[in-house]
């Protein structure tokens, strides 16, 4: 009778178990964290979060994380590094300001093409100019004057133009921002970092995109470029500008959500199924 007591005394103030910290996410979220991490090995934790951001569900970086290692799913590290001094001025000055860059193609006949591109340092928006094989100073001009027409139309004003010290730049390139009232910054030899905005694009344009596929010629590396850049500017989530995408206006109410997380996810593929853009199903 006494161990019957006892037993029933402990049972009466025997509280249930519960474990600490955070309940985990719902299963239907958790199988599209995966999926978006399996369908896009080289994403971090940062770029599935915009995505799912972008997607109207808002999960942590942390939870992300969890979920991941739960199912044995390490993204890709992620890499920083710039300098602070010259990124600090960038920032205080980004309104006004556009970087400009060459950068290099071989085709698979091993034909060499040069790739010019313009990118706004406040929305990181990227002006593709041109692809060609001979970038001489007539072409680089026109290319100077094209860019100025585009972003009058839109209403941008620019005031400095930051490019490196290469010889393809002419002295006309200069001329055309030069009347314009906007002041060429040339950086200093041999410091890439100090046109760190557009060289970390051209990296990334890489790492995501160019380096995955065998480019043809002239015109198969536009057709790729255009799709990449629209891709870049409208979609991919960017994590200076609080996980939106360059071109995308921001949200007077960032807290707003769409909560319904068992709707259904569409997937569009580009350039044949290399880059992912995910939509909710009407």
């Amino acid at each position: 009778m006494l161990r019957w007591h006892r037993r029933l005394v402990a049972g009466a103030w025997t509280y249930p178990h519960r474990r600490p910290g955070r309940p985990p996410l719902d299963e239907h979220l958790q199988q599209l964290i995966v999926r978006l991490a399996r369908e896009n090995p080289r994403w971090g934790y940062q770029r599935l979060k915009g995505e799912l951001l972008g997607l109207g569900m808002r999960v942590s970086a942390t939870a992300i994380r969890t979920t991941l290692r739960h199912h044995g799913l390490d993204p890709a590290p992620r890499r920083a590094g710039s300098n602070s001094t010259w990124r600090a001025f960038l920032h205080q000055q980004a309104s006004g300001i556009v970087a400009c860059d060459f950068f290099t193609i071989d085709t698979v006949w091993l034909k060499r093409l040069q790739v010019l591109v313009f990118i706004e340092l406040d929305t990181r928006r990227v002006h593709l100019a041109g692809v060609t094989a001979n970038p001489n100073g007539t072409w680089v001009t026109q290319q100077a004057r094209n860019l100025l027409l585009g972003l009058d139309e839109q209403g941008r004003q620019l005031r400095f133009l930051v490019r490196d010290r290469d010889a393809k730049f002419c002295r006309s390139f200069d001329d055309v921002f030069g009347a314009e009232g906007i002041r060429v910054l040339r950086t200093p030899v041999r410091a890439p970092r100090a046109n760190a905005f557009a060289e970390r694009w051209i990296r990334t344009a890489r790492e995501e995109c160019l380096d995955w596929m065998l480019i043809v010629g002239r015109r198969h590396l536009e057709r790729v470029l255009r799709v990449y850049v629209e891709h870049y500017n409208q979609h991919r989530p960017h994590r200076a500008l609080e996980l939106r995408a360059p071109a995308s206006p921001a949200d007077p109410n960032p807290a707003r959500t769409v909560e319904d997380r068992e709707a259904v996810v569409r997937r569009r593929d580009l350039l044949g199924g290399l880059l992912h853009e995910y939509r909710r199903a009407a």
